[in-house]
């Protein structure tokens, strides 16, 4: 199955932009459109979960904390943690690469950062 992504509130709108612009069929949904602004990590891990949905988030602070926290009670469609000052367009290609080389099942339950 084809990973599915949740962008965390936090997440460069200009990411999920230019991965929709050059992959229309992309399922990535931002942090806007699923209403996370201000929401607990551990409620936006739940809100992706149970939606079936990687969470790539900026947040390297708090995020893998409350990752291994979820995962004692939880499972999970994995954590994409994309440095802020990555370039964009690195950014992109990055996620464009692990969509279309990788399946959803793959990454169940991981944390990684990208570049890979």
């Amino acid at each position: 199955m084809k990973i599915r992504f949740q962008a965390d509130y936090d997440l460069r709108s200009a990411i999920i932009k230019g991965l929709r612009n050059l992959r229309p069929a992309i399922d990535f949904q931002s942090g806007h459109e699923a209403g996370l602004k201000g929401i607990p990590d551990s409620e936006v891990l739940a809100i992706a979960a149970r939606e079936g949905r990687m969470l790539v988030t900026h947040d390297f602070s708090t995020m893998p904390d409350e990752f291994a926290k979820f995962l004692s009670t939880q499972s999970s469609p994995g954590v994409i943690l994309v440095p802020q000052h990555l370039q964009i367009g690195i950014a992109i290609e990055e996620l464009l690469t692990l969509w279309e080389a990788s399946d959803a099942e793959e990454w169940v339950n991981t944390i990684f950062k990208i570049p890979l």
